[in-house]
């Protein structure tokens, strides 16, 4: 969630219809990130979709996307700038939607974004614009580790988004995953470089990773609708297999013909380098809480989550071939 907030809501030019949005259409907060992109054309393709974006920019570059859908897809898509604590805009915004998938968030907080701001502001005013609708089910992408009472701040506030969710009259499917892979996206061009060269020298090389594929989680979302009209709860949903970051650039190396040399250093040494950054600088390129967050060791069971959304996971051969070979 880092566009610049606006105060009015605007409409593409596939307006408002009983055509084209009815009360089946399905609202999407974050709409311009990675996951949004993924997530409406699977999703217009059966019912409308009113996608919420922050700015100009994020609008006409979901714009683009849309207008090189296939004719009936692009119909079915609306994009709305908006801010997302404006409660009145998200009434208007929500008027023929009976679902909402709620994506705005951060991983880094900002002089202009502070983890209150994205992610409990956002979720309240959300809540609000929602009392006395009938809402078929709220889907809210979480990390895991979140919690209330969790020490890193962004897991925390995360935590206390969810706790919102789940108290509220609405039921609720929060999906906490791990590190995404996806065509594309900022984790699978970072592996891209690292798998390209011939030294890498990695904060925490032994700590693991169990990457999922983005694909899988658009698929968990979008089964989350079918979950009983009672189901109000929290699934973890991780990769099918953890890897340690020096095994995951190897690997990915060798799907790419190279051969890689991964040297490590003290994760705590990433922490001390966070914290340098973040007396110098008002907006400095990692923080703690995010070098604590992508140097978590992870190791989930997703089995039960696969099995409450009726899913089955890409492998991480698979997800790595798609991401290096196939993008």
């Amino acid at each position: 969630m880092t566009d610049l907030p606006t105060t009015a809501p605007q409409t593409s030019a596939a307006s408002l219809s009983p055509s084209s949005v009815n009360s089946e259409a399905i609202l999407i907060s974050g709409a311009n990130g990675h996951l949004g992109a993924r997530l409406i054309p699977a999703i217009a393709a059966t019912r409308p979709v009113v996608a919420l974006v922050r700015s100009s920019t994020a609008a006409a570059t979901l714009q683009s996307s849309v207008d090189a859908l296939p004719a009936a897809q692009a119909r079915n898509v609306t994009i709305t700038k908006l801010d997302y604590t404006d409660v009145a805009a998200l009434q208007a915004a929500a008027t023929h939607c009976n679902e909402v998938i709620h994506l705005a968030g951060i991983l880094k907080e900002s002089p202009w974004s502070t983890y209150k701001q994205a992610h409990e502001d956002t979720t309240a005013a959300l809540l609000e614009a929602l009392e006395g609708r009938t809402i078929k089910r709220i889907h809210y992408l979480s990390i895991v580790g979140s919690a209330p009472e969790a020490s890193n701040p962004c897991l925390a506030s995360k935590g206390r988004a969810e706790s919102m969710l789940l108290g509220a009259p609405h039921p609720a499917l929060i999906l906490q995953v791990p590190m995404v892979l996806g065509e594309g996206d900022y984790a699978a061009a970072a592996l891209n470089a690292q798998a390209r060269k011939a030294l890498n020298i990695v904060f925490a090389a032994q700590a693991r990773d169990q990457p999922l594929y983005a694909g899988d989680v658009v698929n968990a979302l979008i089964a989350g609708s079918q979950l009983p009209d009672d189901f109000n709860a929290t699934l973890t949903l991780a990769g099918p297999e953890a890897a340690n970051k020096r095994e995951l650039i190897q690997r990915a190396a060798g799907l790419l013909n190279n051969r890689t040399r991964v040297i490590g250093l003290p994760g705590g040494l990433a922490i001390a380098l966070a914290k340098l950054l973040e007396t110098f600088s008002k907006n400095p390129p990692v923080t703690v809480p995010m070098m604590e967050i992508l140097h978590h060791d992870d190791s989930y069971d997703p089995e039960a989550a696969c099995a409450a959304l009726g899913i089955t996971l890409t492998s991480l051969d698979d997800m790595l071939e798609n991401v290096l070979l196939r993008a």
